[in-house]
This record gives structure tokens, C-alpha cells and sequence, in this order.
């Protein structure tokens, strides 16, 4: 697949593709199911749910963001969609530090993940 001629966009796809990949790592990084036995089944079952509900979204708007970035920047539609996920990214940091409240580097390294998200998916917007 060529590379989008939209730097920009090329980054949010790779933003994208790489928080999917991070996703599809959390059976393994956090030992799912092993360590969610200590909670209830509808607890396991919403956050393993969310979780491959998350790498689905993650995938689609990096496919969007490959494939049609013309659209994204030159539609409302497309405004919309950048929009949301800037809110998306921005949201997620705040939750951040009302659920996360840790101090390590990994939990800093998120934090910095997430702004970058926000960052790079508002910059069509102004562009």
C-alpha cells in the first residue's frame, strides 16, 4: 500500500496502527484472563470487550487516514471524523489522571502518547 502523500495523516494512520498494536498486547503485558479472575465475569467480559472494541477503532481510523486522507481534510465529513478522534485522544488524557493516578515513567510515556494523539489530529484542522 503506498504511503498517503498527507505527512500529517500518515501519522495519525502509524498513531493509530501502533495504539492496535499496543491493544492486541494486553492479554499478554497485563496476563489476561489470569489476572481478571480476582473480579466478577461481567467485569472481565466488559474490559476484555472494550479492549478489542478499541484495537477495531484504532484499525479503522488508520485505514481511514491511509487510504483517504483527501477526504479527511477537505470534507465535513472528514473535519468530523478529526474532530472526534483530536476528542478522543484528549478525553483519554484527562481520564488519565482521574483514573491513573501513578507515577512511572510508563504511565508519563502514555500521557505523552495520548497529548500526541490530540496533537496530530487536530493539526489537519487548522491547516
Amino acid at each position: 500500500m503506498p504511503v498517503p502523500d498527507d505527512p500529517i495523516l500518515a501519522l495519525c494512520a502509524l498513531h493509530s496502527l501502533a495504539l492496535a498494536l499496543f491493544h492486541i498486547a494486553f492479554w499478554k503485558l497485563f496476563r489476561w484472563p489470569k489476572t481478571l479472575q480476582s473480579t466478577t465475569l461481567p467485569n472481565r467480559a466488559i474490559l476484555q470487550i472494550a479492549n478489542v472494541q478499541l484495537i477495531w477503532l484504532f484499525l479503522g481510523v488508520a485505514i481511514l487516514c491511509w487510504r483517504y486522507p483527501a477526504q479527511l481534510r477537505e470534507t465535513p465529513l472528514g473535519h468530523a471524523v478529526m474532530f472526534g478522534m483530536c476528542g478522543f485522544w484528549v478525553v483519554r488524557l484527562l481520564q488519565q489522571f482521574v483514573f491513573l493516578r501513578v507515577s512511572h515513567p510508563l504511565v508519563h510515556g502514555l500521557s505523552v502518547v495520548f497529548a500526541l494523539g490530540a496533537f496530530l489530529f487536530a493539526l489537519p484542522l487548522f491547516q
